[in-house]
């Protein structure tokens, strides 16, 4: 689902330099981002745990979240609160994943849903490790443009974009971990895609919900699917991905 062009552009402003806030639970694949946050845009960042938050947030210009075991509720309402009030939240990663079915709101403020059931029926999964390829579905936007440059063209079909199998830019990223059925229940706009193969059975999954933003209040949230490990930050069109939601400015 695509939230309406009338309202999006990601410009090449980037933020204040130490004005960016991580919030983490894991810290290698942070100081790997940090460093790289630093080297290329010149932008500092202040790593804390999601019990060390400041209380006023509003002076940080991005929040990151990378968060692989439960959000405290009083976390939660920090981060939700900071995009609801103008800020830009950048989730990661395991930041979406079966621990957040314990939250109760941070699944609606992201309007995503990971389904019960069946994975065959639909029901959300997590398999690791896996090899994975992530394709570009919005070649016009900042995040996925500005010196990004991606290593191969994959056959990919997008289910939001339609028109069949087609090439698209992309990278692959290995013995990492992938996010299954991932349902969107609300409007944002696409711009990554995943594509899987299941070793086992011969099938392959592409869904378009490795990366998107959407409107949240009078800010944005920002999520990137990847970044099982410090080394897919290093990966140079990865990081640089990662580098670009943080940094510019949506308006």
């Amino acid at each position: 689902m695509r939230i309406t062009a009338l309202f999006l552009f990601c410009s090449s402003l980037l933020v204040a330099a130490g004005r960016v806030l991580i919030v983490a639970d894991e810290f290698p694949a942070m100081e790997v981002l940090a460093a790289k946050l630093k080297a290329t845009e010149g932008i500092e960042s202040t790593l804390v745990t999601q019990t060390e938050i400041p209380a006023d947030l509003s002076r940080f210009s991005a929040l990151v979240v990378y968060i692989h075991k439960a959000i405290g509720e009083s976390a939660e309402k920090a981060f939700i609160q900071y995009a609801e009030t103008g800020g830009k939240l950048v989730v990661l990663h395991h930041s979406i994943a079966s621990r957040k079915r314990e939250n109760k709101y941070w699944l609606p403020f992201l309007k995503i849903d990971l389904p019960k059931g069946a994975f065959e029926e639909g029901g959300y999964k997590w398999i690791d490790p896996v090899t994975l390829e992530i394709v570009n579905l919005a070649p016009k936007e900042y995040i996925t443009s500005h010196k990004v440059n991606y290593e191969s063209r994959i056959r990919y079909a997008s289910s939001d974009l339609g028109g069949g199998d087609r090439d698209y830019p992309g990278f692959k990223l290995e013995n990492t971990e992938v996010y299954l059925n991932h349902l969107l229940t609300g409007p944002r706009k696409i711009l990554l895609g995943l594509k899987y193969s299941d070793p086992k059975t011969g099938k392959t999954y592409m869904q378009d919900t490795a990366g998107w933003y959407l409107k949240g209040g009078m800010g944005w949230a920002v999520y990137l699917l990847a970044g099982h490990s410090a080394r897919e930050f290093e990966h140079p069109a990865y990081g640089q991905i990662v580098v670009n939601a943080i940094a510019c400015r949506l308006r």
